[in-house]
C-alpha cells in the first residue's frame, strides 16, 4: 500500500461567509495542489472539505498521514469524538445534534478506504507546507469575493 503524505488548511472570511480549502498530496517526487470554494460556509467545513477533497484525489487505497491545524478534525480521528457520535446516533456528549454531519459522515468513509493517521500541526507557523495550504485556501476565497482578479 503506498504511503501518502497529505496537508490540509480551510479558510473562512467572516464565519459563516465566503471560505476556501486548499490541499497538497506528496507521494515521493509526485506532488499535486488543489483548492476551491464555497460562497456561504464555515471554517469548520472548509477544514473537512480539505480533508475530503484531498482523499477523494487518491486513486486507490493508500496509508495516508494527513496534517492539519485543525484541531476540530484532528480530535474527532485521534480522541475518538468520531466514533462516539456515531454510536450516539450523531449526538455531541451534550445531546446536540453533531454539527457538519455531512461531511463528518463522508469523511468516515474515505478513511475506510484509507488507511488515514491525522497530525495537528501549528497554524499559521513555520510548517511550509500549511502555509501552502493556507495561501491555497485564502486565494480560493479571493476568486469568489473578486472574480476579476
Amino acid at each position: 500500500m503506498d504511503r501518502v503524505t497529505i496537508y490540509t488548511d480551510g479558510a473562512c472570511s467572516y464565519n459563516p461567509g465566503p471560505g476556501g480549502w486548499g490541499c497538497v498530496l506528496m507521494f515521493g517526487e509526485y506532488r499535486k495542489e488543489a483548492s476551491g470554494g464555497e460562497e456561504n460556509t464555515t471554517n469548520n467545513r472548509m477544514e473537512l472539505t480539505a480533508a475530503i477533497e484531498a482523499l477523494r484525489l487518491l486513486k486507490r487505497s493508500c496509508q495516508v498521514d494527513l496534517y492539519t491545524d485543525s484541531a476540530y478534525l484532528c480530535n474527532a480521528f485521534e480522541k475518538g469524538w468520531l466514533n462516539n457520535w456515531r454510536r450516539n446516533g450523531w449526538k455531541t456528549a451534550n445531546k446536540h445534534e453533531v454539527e457538519n454531519r455531512d461531511l463528518w459522515e463522508t469523511l468516515d468513509a474515505l478513511c475506510v478506504t484509507h488507511i488515514v493517521r491525522f497530525h495537528k500541526v501549528k497554524g499559521h507557523a513555520d510548517n511550509v507546507e500549511n502555509n501552502r495550504c493556507d495561501k491555497l485556501a485564502r486565494d480560493a476565497i479571493k476568486k469568489l469575493t473578486n472574480p476579476q482578479e
